[in-house]
């Protein structure tokens, strides 16, 4: 398994990976095809994907809200850990990288949970606030960084008391912790994880796995 963060040491997340990590055939399957992109580190790992899927059992989560899917395997993860009625609504922005998502979500049987919007993020969740949907029991955030504060405030209306709200990309491989890094993206992510550790609507912990994971429990 290729290492996700430069700032864990590459031993342990192999250990973790051969000790506990239980990844579907077609999750390594996209895993695999989504490596050979440029881009890859955008995925999530295998033992993040296995996390949050525990957390969905967890909660008896059948709700989900995905800001950001990439190539699909965090909204993959979620699609084979959700019950028969689950349903997935999952925001992106790029038909291309979607593409591959969609052909995954269909080769593994999970297409039919997943509502896949193709819009700016911010206008898919104003849609939703003002519909008054039903709330989700998950959402996961993981799209543009300079607007995950927006996010989490939409996640905060639309996600039900008890549920989840998961932040990633958190540690940043580590320039949260220089202080000469100081573009716009990174001072959003320090800013969130400083924000949801004051935040009273929520009870919250950051774990460093991957590339840190923000969980906030709507109180």
């Amino acid at each position: 398994m290729t290492a996700k963060s430069s700032i864990l040491d590459p031993a342990i997340t192999e250990y973790i990976a051969d000790s506990t990590v239980r990844e579907h055939p077609t999750l390594r399957e996209l895993r695999e095809e989504t490596a050979r992109l440029s881009q890859w580190r955008m995925a999530i790992g295998p033992e993040q994907g296995q996390l949050m899927a525990l957390l969905a059992h967890t909660i008896g989560a059948r709700r989900y809200l995905e800001i950001g899917v990439f190539t699909g395997y965090s909204s993959l993860a979620m699609a084979l850990a959700l019950p028969s009625d689950g349903y997935i609504l999952a925001c992106d922005v790029n038909e291309e990288t979607t593409a591959v998502a969609r052909r995954y979500w269909e080769y593994a049987g999970v297409a039919g949970k997943i509502d896949l919007r193709i819009a700016p993020a911010a206008q898919t969740l104003e849609g939703l606030r003002r519909e008054n949907v039903e709330p989700f029991d998950m959402a996961f955030i993981d799209a543009d960084k300079v607007n995950v504060d927006t996010y989490y405030e939409y996640a905060l209306d639309l996600v039900r008391s008890g549920g989840l709200i998961l932040v990633d990309n958190v540690l940043w491989d580590g320039a949260v912790l220089d202080e000469s890094v100081d573009d716009a993206d990174t001072r959003a992510l320090r800013a969130i994880s400083f924000k949801a550790g004051r935040d009273n609507r929520v009870e919250v912990a950051l774990v460093p796995v991957c590339d840190g994971l923000l969980i906030a429990r709507k109180k």
